[in-house]
């Protein structure tokens, strides 16, 4: 396992995150995602960390709460040091029926950092993520809403998750410019079957020093290995009504009928091959890998060990390439003279 440092801190993180979002039990529309009972989230959490992960990541909304104090509950059940790991959640969703119990409001922002804290059985959060993004409230309350968790103690360090570029960059501009906590990180989908960070998000990470945590590294499944050209159905939860994330399926089938003759030359499996190939994108500070059975993270955590030759990765990228838009391939061609050498 590798660690890297989160976005423009000294903050080392594995290269790999389990996702609790399986833990707990709550229908809904992504009842197919969760189901792991404590009995499960400890063995998974346990296996996580003797694997060298040392980064869980949670939010306040996912299985309405259960997933935080499950969560919680496996690092006390195990005795784990809470200074050796690095626990995220996130804030922004419906937590309630009243007409303050969304967005990211100062109100809600402090009132849910306090009901995550007794959910995880902590006294402070290392990542608090905004989930995506408020329209309705001042970006710069938002901030100062942050800015004052961090002062306080009870948050280490925040990011943000499903946001334009443009947000970002806005978000990133005031934090600066009113001296502010920036955010660390994004929070963001990516996938070797879905580039479209590639546009305008991952060149601004990299020109602000801006960490990326991947959620949904394989497509929601699609590249589990569980869906082929021959069998489109599969057997995974796509096969049901929950079909997230929005793949093009087209494109994805190109892709796995690279990625089946390479695993099997390498003696190993479609999913590994895709999170390997997000962590050999330098833009990617972690990936988070999320199991409801042991084999499937047993599968993941073999992902670190995947090497590729640049043969290999050249034929990935263009088997996974974007279409050209509009003002990409303007910028590329006029940018041509002013490239360093």
């Amino acid at each position: 396992m590798k660690y890297n440092l989160l976005g423009n801190t000294g903050l080392k993180v594995s290269e790999l995150c389990l996702g609790t979002m399986t833990f707990g039990s709550v229908g809904g529309r992504f009842a197919a995602i969760n189901g792991v009972d404590q009995a499960g989230a400890d063995a998974l959490v346990k296996r996580s960390l003797d694997a060298g992960i040392n980064f869980l990541d949670t939010a306040n909304i996912y299985t309405e709460g259960q997933s935080e104090e499950i969560t919680g509950q496996a690092l006390h059940n195990l005795g784990v040091n809470r200074y050796d790991v690095v626990l995220a959640t996130k804030v922004r969703g419906t937590m309630g029926p009243g007409p303050n119990d969304a967005g990211l409001t100062r109100k809600h922002i402090i009132a849910q950092a306090e009901a995550s804290l007794k959910r995880l059985k902590t006294d402070y959060i290392d990542l608090y993520q905004t989930h995506s993004y408020d329209p309705l409230t001042p970006l710069d309350e938002t901030l100062r809403a942050l800015d004052d968790l961090v002062r306080s103690g009870k948050v280490r360090y925040i990011g943000a998750s499903n946001v334009a570029a443009w947000q970002l960059m806005k978000a990133l501009s005031l934090s600066h410019h009113q001296h502010l906590e920036r955010y660390a990180s994004l929070q963001a989908y990516y996938t070797v079957a879905g580039r479209d960070l590639e546009r305008e998000l991952v060149p601004l990470l990299l020109d602000q020093k801006v960490g990326l945590m991947v959620w949904s590294p394989l497509a929601g499944g699609f590249l589990s290995g569980k869906y082929t050209r021959e069998n489109q159905k599969g057997e995974g939860r796509r096969s049901g009504a929950f079909d997230f994330p929005p793949v093009n399926k087209d494109l994805a089938f190109d892709i796995i009928d690279q990625l089946q003759p390479m695993a099997a030359a390498k003696g190993s499996t479609v999913a590994s091959l895709a999170l390997a190939w997000l962590l050999h994108q330098k833009v990617v500070s972690t990936v988070i890998i999320g199991a409801k059975k042991m084999e499937q993270l047993d599968d993941n955590l073999k992902a670190v060990d995947v090497k590729f030759t640049p043969e290999e990765l050249q034929q990935l990228d263009e088997a996974s390439q974007l279409a050209p838009e509009y003002p990409g391939w303007m910028l590329d061609l006029t940018g041509g003279d002013r490239k360093m050498e």
